[in-house]
């Protein structure tokens, strides 16, 4: 049986966050990078994977799956967008795992599909992050995709601090995921000890 994925989930744009971050027990995490050429994509996917297996911490892949597969990576999330593109049946023959975003039902239904690892479902709050037509999902929608997905682990995303962690595992997350609460707060470090109390 497979162990179930760790609950604190954060999303990182710069290796640098890895390298700054990892060593406090961060054991799931996410590469999520835009508008960069793929030469740095390569090299930092490569440096994530280096310090990931270094700390025993699962990496994900944001969208670059030519690159996973190319650097023999375990982890990719697929957008919706991206999963039109996106060469299924390379991704699982190279024995990569997949996570994949949803917003809506029609989005759920094309999900499980592709029998993914984990689906997320967002923007539980407002977020900042990107802008998106889907502006709140609300916690009690967390609670519906999980009826529906049975033992498929669900990652709350969107606007997710430690105060409402708590609330969305409640509602049926099994992983909460995060970006600005860390990366803007004065403390990241501090911020991440926090998580990680609150998700263990």
């Amino acid at each position: 049986m497979t162990p179930p994925l760790p609950r604190f989930y954060p999303i990182f744009d710069n290796v640098s966050w890895l390298e700054r971050l990892l060593p406090l027990g961060i054991q799931l995490v996410q590469l999520r990078i835009k508008d960069k050429s793929d030469a740095h994509i390569r090299d930092q996917i490569s440096q994530a994977q280096t310090l990931c297996r270094d700390h025993g911490t699962i990496l994900v892949v944001n969208d670059y799956w030519q690159i996973a597969i190319e650097l023999g990576c375990d982890w990719i999330h697929l957008g919706q967008e991206d999963l039109d593109d996106a060469d299924l049946a390379a991704i699982r023959s190279a024995g990569i795992k997949l996570g994949l975003s949803t917003h809506d039902t029609e989005e759920l239904d094309r999900a499980l599909l592709v029998n993914p690892d984990y689906l997320a479902l967002g923007p539980v709050y407002p977020t900042i992050l990107k802008k998106m037509k889907w502006h709140q999902q609300g916690v009690e929608k967390l609670g519906e995709w999980k009826a529906k997905i049975g033992d498929v682990p669900l990652v709350a995303i969107g606007g997710m601090s430690v105060e409402r962690a708590p609330g969305a595992f409640q509602h049926g997350a099994d992983i909460v995921s995060a970006v600005t609460d860390i990366t803007l707060n004065a403390d990241p470090e501090a911020r991440v000890r926090v998580w990680l109390e609150v998700c263990g």
